[in-house]
């Protein structure tokens, strides 16, 4: 008789045991939600997959338009063979478009030589024409410029990102360290820029029994964490993943690395990066948040 119940009693527990190690619908249904934003934000227009060019400006005279002995080449079809020029000296961007090339700034077309705000203002002034945007990024002592092609085929070509399944035990409430002043840490890019941000203190937490300490940055009011791993390189991107949480509260930050995503250099060649700070190198797996990135097969 006995032999009999311990069969029910192993298929309860067992159900028991899932029921405990599988995530909560609503929280399935917070990440699903997450990922489909986060997915959509990279397909918009002027998102990171229409991200179409970078060029640096060379001192003087930069030509752009849709001919190939420009400085600046747009993609073809997008625009006059010389739509304008460029003019650059000294951290100091005018632009002065060929005559009755539709060239718009901010939304108002223009017709005279005028001066462009480069991203480090804060507030970088765009340039559009049809299909085309542009604007003016500065990255150490270099200035540039960044376009974006709404009709990019590597925007219509996108086949979804890949993700890890969704796993409740790498949501980590994390304490979290305040430094009495901001600590200035140096960050590399991709371009081999360094540098430095305030970082407001650190978070430790254990991961697998391992414990684990990250230091971030503030942006847009949040907490930004760039940090590799022992899948960085192989299942994940080489770089390293991004993670946004909230300022921390009481001590704490929650940790959700179902939400790690890729940079956009992932997705793109036109990105320019920051790299994680080598404290942010965690000695574990963390099976969780967006994979490497495959390009569709032509």
């Amino acid at each position: 008789m006995g032999f009999r119940v311990f069969p029910h009693l192993c298929c309860f527990w067992l159900v028991i045991w899932l029921a405990a190690a599988e995530p909560g619908h609503s929280y399935l249904q917070e990440i699903q939600k997450w990922r489909e934003g986060y997915e959509a934000n990279l397909k918009q227009d002027n998102g990171w997959l229409a991200l179409a060019g970078l060029f640096w400006l060379k001192d003087g005279e930069n030509r752009f338009g849709s001919g190939s002995a420009n400085g600046i080449v747009l993609p073809a079809g997008s625009g006059p063979e010389i739509a304008g020029t460029f003019l650059f000296h000294e951290g100091t961007t005018t632009l002065a478009p060929s005559q009755g090339v539709p060239v718009m700034l901010n939304g108002q077309p223009i017709h005279a030589q005028t001066l462009v705000k480069p991203d480090s203002s804060g507030s970088p002034d765009r340039i559009t024409l049809g299909r085309l945007s542009m604007i003016v990024i500065q990255r150490g002592t270099r200035y540039g410029i960044r376009m974006w092609d709404n009709g990019n085929p590597a925007r219509r070509e996108f086949n979804g990102s890949n993700w890890f399944l969704v796993k409740e035990s790498y949501r980590v409430t994390a304490e979290f360290h305040s430094y009495s002043q901001p600590k200035m840490i140096p960050i590399l890019n991709i371009l081999g820029d360094t540098e430095s941000n305030p970082s407001p203190g650190f978070a430790t937490f254990e991961i697998a029994g391992k414990p684990c300490r990250l230091e971030p940055v503030v942006e847009d009011n949040r907490l930004f964490f760039m940090f590799k791993d022992t899948t960085s390189g192989r299942e994940t991107y080489p770089a390293g993943r991004f993670l946004y949480t909230d300022l921390p509260k009481h001590g704490t930050v929650v940790l959700d690395f179902n939400k790690a995503h890729n940079p956009p250099c992932a997705f793109t060649p036109y990105a320019t990066c920051p790299l994680p700070p080598r404290q942010n190198n965690l000695p574990v797996r963390i099976e969780a948040g967006e994979r490497n990135y495959e390009r569709a097969k032509n």
